[in-house]
């Protein structure tokens, strides 16, 4: 087991604890997205942004994930490295499918549930031919041909006309990772599980978010997993595409602290 590194902000011993939350990063970012959120500390949250293995070039990671379970394990050792029983767990797309694996093989440790521009479905044959592509891109011109095809997708139109100071960030993270980390990311995203079945058995408080400009994983995919997951609630963020916590942060952050305010 290789060092688990992460990102994490503690509430001041002044203010009332409420436990651990866990954001879970998207592909091909890394945990630094999730830093404006470290704030929610303020609100009495532990909160914790794992890496996983071999983003943000983290030397002496563990080899590449051969699937999304090998980033769930790796969460929940963390979450037992640091003595965390229970927590809130939040992912933002890939983040989304680690935390179906976690429900899945370790529920026990989930007491909320956070899924933002994510969805349930597997990967489509097309979408595992596109995976496939952008393995032998990452594998031929590396990290930055990778980031610069996705880009488009990953942002709202909105972000991508009048916030290119977003773009450029989106760029450095999406590019500080090793090329076998993407690679084998992708190869994690494309073999993952169809998590439809699942839905009907998630009994913990759910909030479910979507960017309205999101063409990845659009508002379609959000209201089947509302439909499936009983009691869930969807909100829906305006100007944002697929990475609705950077675009977006206030709207996203306003949601979040909604949620564990009124229903965690």
């Amino acid at each position: 087991m290789g060092r688990l590194r992460y990102l994490e902000a503690k509430p001041a011993a002044s203010t009332r604890p409420r436990g651990a939350l866990v954001l879970l990063h998207a592909f091909p970012l890394n945990a630094r997205m999730w830093e404006a959120q470290l704030a929610l500390a303020d609100r009495g949250w532990r909160v914790i942004a794992p890496q996983f293995r071999g983003f943000d070039a983290g030397p002496g990671d563990d080899p590449p994930a051969l699937s999304v379970d090998d980033y769930a394990g790796d969460v929940v050792d963390l979450l037992d490295g640091l003595h965390i029983h229970e927590a809130v767990v939040g992912g933002l797309s890939m983040g989304g499918y680690v935390a179906f694996a976690l429900l899945r093989y370790a529920a026990r440790y989930v007491r909320g549930l956070i899924l933002a521009d994510t969805k349930a479905q597997a990967d489509t044959p097309e979408g595992v031919e596109g995976r496939k592509r952008l393995i032998e891109l990452v594998g031929s011109k590396g990290p930055a041909a990778v980031a610069e095809e996705m880009i488009p997708k990953l942002l709202g139109e909105t972000t991508r006309r009048t916030r290119p100071d977003l773009v450029d960030r989106i760029r450095a993270l999406a590019t500080s990772s090793s090329a076998e980390a993407i690679a084998g990311a992708l190869r994690a995203l494309m073999t993952r599980p169809d998590s439809t079945p699942q839905l009907s058995s998630i009994h913990v408080p759910t909030l479910i978010v979507v960017g309205e400009e999101d063409t990845v994983t659009p508002r379609a995919a959000a209201e089947d997993m509302q439909r499936g997951i009983a009691g869930s609630q969807l909100v829906a963020i305006p100007a944002a595409g697929h990475l609705t916590n950077l675009e977006q942060p206030a709207a996203f952050d306003g949601a979040v602290a909604q949620f564990l305010d009124k229903r965690v």
